[in-house]
């Protein structure tokens, strides 16, 4: 796919609308645990501050300049981010200069790396139509009755139902016809009617008149017609450039007339970057996907599969990135100092900086507030006119919102109203300022999570970076380990038989501990200044008590490799992609004098951790959009 030329604007280094580009999951259980294995939060399309997108013209920020709005936002030590474990000397790079520096593969469950690497349509054991009409041994429909069933099935019968008379009146008999209608005409359910002392079993559509006249239109009615023999999900892979997990399926539901929810995932993937993972959808054949591909842009679908099951958020073992930092400063030795950390000892398994927001106004002040039960500051805090650039409509909402505090006049500024300043509006408009949780509450349940889940994370790298001050890079007495799900206070004598890649911390709940030397104290502490008690971390509304859960302190990629590559042009693709290898284009040929440098790593990641903070360790740079902004504008100018 072609990439466009690029522009001059300031570099973002992990750029990300709410959710982090390699993170499947967060910490919602009810039971504290390892961070891995939690379930995926804030699915939809999100801004920069995590909050879902209001939709309106691009234009109306095009006399803004990125930097402008990055003034106010925060830094690498606003969230506690604040400590390297490697010895090497830091250098520059530039990451993200093109969304095709930075490609992800999903690795799924059973630990393969996805590719996309088929667009060739599954063969299938049976005909379809042979599958539909194939008699069994149950089958005990008429030809008349399978051809009246066959066109209510596909919403060709004016009369909406198909009754069949039971001759043998017996229980076994009406069992058998029930189950042949439903095995043999997927969509249509049944059930037993009496008229004038004889028995019918009457079948009729699912889905309903409604659905009925709203098909009638469609252009495809058939799919609702599915084999027997047939898994009921075509699962495929989706390759996608410059655009995030949440649109792209709007576009595919666009395309093929279905809800967003049609379809599943295991993970959110990032939006600047090309990624490569799975997804499924529900009885859709693969021969209509793959002919999407004929009109999809930056989109492209293919190694299609049937399956019994959907995708499950959080299934994934992980992701496999490949990243370029461009104009790199480092020498050789710097690169390989840097590389060779990186794969032996790791990096601190910070919560990045997408996970906070980029402006004036935080996430984690949003939860921090949502966890005192303060919740006029809640709607204050979202609401409330910010420094820094924002799209001109949302600058209209929270100014109307400021002077007239009516959330119906502050809504009709927004050309859409699903975003969390629109859904909080809706909600006051409502149920009145007065009940501002159950006002609150119209806000999506992941999206409301994101807020205290972000104050966790904030708290969580302010006491790593605190743990590393105080105890370097060694087990010591009084840290947690894990045993199972359950963690566990070394003793002297077990923390000397200990690595500091064993040692977790917690994130605060009411269902954790917390380690036993000065780092644990100081939990307490920041909470009590925050004006939380760590002893009592159950909320009076049941979604925003903290379980908590566990997290460990370093991580080591996996697969991890590099080369310096020197080239000439700064528009070229760096990376061979999965789709440029579908049409038999050849590699990027690097030239050994070429005028600029760059570094071209690859690693794999578990989930919920964070390529950003792999590359912050070998650069050693504060990777805040702030901070690269500014870097970035000197460095273009």
């Amino acid at each position: 796919m072609a990439e466009p030329e690029p522009t001059l604007v300031p570099v973002q280094v992990g750029e990300k609308r709410g959710c982090p580009e390699d993170q499947e999951d967060d910490p919602l259980s009810k039971r504290p645990r390892v961070d891995n294995d939690h379930k995926n939060v804030g699915q939809s399309n999100q801004n920069v501050e995590g909050e879902p997108e209001c939709e309106g013209s691009e234009e109306e920020e095009a006399g803004e300049t990125f930097a402008d709005m990055m003034k106010h936002g925060l830094t690498e030590s606003d969230v506690g981010i604040l400590k390297f474990v490697s010895n090497h000397e830091g250098f520059s790079g530039i990451l993200k200069a093109r969304y095709s520096d930075f490609v992800v593969h999903e690795i799924n469950k059973q630990g393969r790396t996805l590719h996309l690497d088929d667009l060739s349509i599954p063969a299938e054991s049976e005909d379809v139509t042979e599958a539909q009409e194939k008699p069994n041994e149950s089958d005990v429909l008429s030809e008349d009755q399978k051809q009246q069933l066959s066109e209510l099935q596909l919403f060709e019968n004016k009369e909406g139902s198909v009754s069949i008379e039971v001759i043998d009146d017996s229980k076994e008999k009406r069992t058998q016809v029930h189950k042949a209608i439903k095995m043999q005409f997927p969509g249509l359910e049944t059930k037993t009617e009496e008229k004038e002392g004889r028995k019918f079993i009457v079948a009729y559509h699912v889905a309903g008149k409604k659905a009925l006249a709203e098909v009638k239109t469609a252009a495809a009615p058939r799919k609702h017609f599915w084999p027997q023999n047939r898994g009921s999900f075509c699962h495929f892979v989706l390759y996608k450039e410059n655009k995030d997990t949440m649109d792209a399926i709007n576009v595919l539901s666009k395309f093929l007339r279905l809800k967003p929810n049609m379809f599943s995932y295991m993970g959110t993937k990032d939006k600047r970057a090309i990624t490569v993972q799975e997804i499924a959808v529900h009885k859709i054949t693969a021969e209509r996907l793959a002919h999407l591909n004929k009109c999809l842009m930056n989109l492209k679908v293919g190694n299609f599969c049937y399956k019994n099951h959907p995708l499950k958020l959080g299934e994934l073992q992980g992701n496999h990135f490949t990243v370029v930092l461009r104009n790199i400063s480092g020498t050789d030795e710097q690169v390989q100092q840097a590389m060779t950390s990186l794969k032996t000892t790791g990096f601190i398994n910070y919560y990045g900086m997408q996970r906070f927001g980029t402006t004036a106004v935080p996430t984690y002040h949003v939860g921090r507030a949502i966890l005192k039960n303060n919740w006029s500051e809640v709607v204050d805090l979202i609401l409330k006119p910010r420094p820094g650039a924002e799209k001109e409509y949302l600058v209209r909402c929270r100014e109307t919102w400021a002077k007239t505090q009516d959330p119906e006049a502050a809504l009709k500024k927004l050309p859409n109203k699903r975003c969390v300043e629109g859904q909080l509006l809706r909600g006051l408009s409502m149920h009145g300022k007065k009940n501002i949780i159950t006002a609150f509450g119209l806000i999506p349940r992941n999206n409301r999570l994101m807020y205290i889940h972000s104050y966790q994370s904030m708290v969580w790298n302010t006491m790593v970076s605190q743990r590393i001050r105080a105890f370097g890079l060694k087990a010591v007495e009084g840290d947690l380990v894990l045993r199972g799900t359950t963690a566990h206070v070394l003793t002297a004598e077990e923390a000397d038989i200990h690595s500091i890649h064993d040692i977790v911390m917690p994130l605060p709940g009411f269902d954790v501990i917390y380690p036993s030397h000065p780092v644990g104290e100081g939990y307490r502490k920041m909470l009590s200044a925050d004006g939380l008690d760590i002893d009592n971390m159950r909320h009076k509304v049941k979604d925003y008590s903290l379980a908590g859960a566990y997290r460990r302190i370093l991580l080591r990629p996996s697969d991890v490799s590099w080369e310096v590559i020197q080239y000439d042009d700064p528009r070229i693709s760096l990376i061979h992609t999965d789709t440029e290898k579908l049409e038999s284009k050849p590699a990027p040929v690097f030239n050994k004098e070429g005028k600029y440098r760059a570094l071209r790593m690859e690693f794999s990641l578990p989930p919920s951790s964070y390529a950003t903070m792999a590359i912050r360790e070998v650069l050693k740079m504060d990777t805040s959009i702030k901070k690269q902004t500014q870097l970035n504008t000197v460095w273009l100018n």
